[in-house]
């Protein structure tokens, strides 16, 4: 005889994810970084819009983040998923540069793909750019 059991229902809404992915500075390794980015974004259940926005947001971010990068260190990427959006934080080693430049094209690419953009500067000689794409949310025209 078996013994049915009801596994609960769990609450998506309420669930928060958070995911680090630590590779060298080199651009041929952003591949992977791409691939987890839309690997965690269908987990939200974004559209394949929103995935590939994201995935091109994170490129691009990280190819500007790669042109300051101290040679041999590593890029951290930071992923967090809660409830309809996930943030993205990516991070490199820099000598004396601490902010990218927020008027060229890249830039520009990123604030069009991408709910919310930002610089942070938490320590002298690191650069970081955090992203924020929400399920649902329309882009600008």
């Amino acid at each position: 005889m078996t013994e049915e059991t009801e596994t609960p229902a769990v609450d998506v809404t309420g669930i928060r994810d958070a995911v680090s992915v630590r590779l060298p500075a080199v651009s041929a390794y952003l591949s992977v970084l791409r691939t987890a980015t839309a690997g965690l974004a269908a987990r939200l259940d974004f559209t394949l819009d929103q995935i590939e926005d994201l995935r091109i947001a994170v490129d691009e971010a990280c190819a500007m983040l790669l042109r300051h990068a101290v040679p041999g260190t590593d890029l951290q990427a930071e992923f967090e998923l809660t409830g309809q959006e996930m943030t993205v934080r990516v991070e490199v080693s820099t000598v004396g540069v601490s902010s990218p430049k927020r008027d060229d094209f890249a830039w520009m690419v990123l604030t069009a793909l991408a709910d919310d953009v930002d610089a942070i500067s938490d320590h002298p000689d690191h650069m970081a750019i955090v992203l924020r794409k929400r399920r649902g949310a329309a882009r600008p025209a």
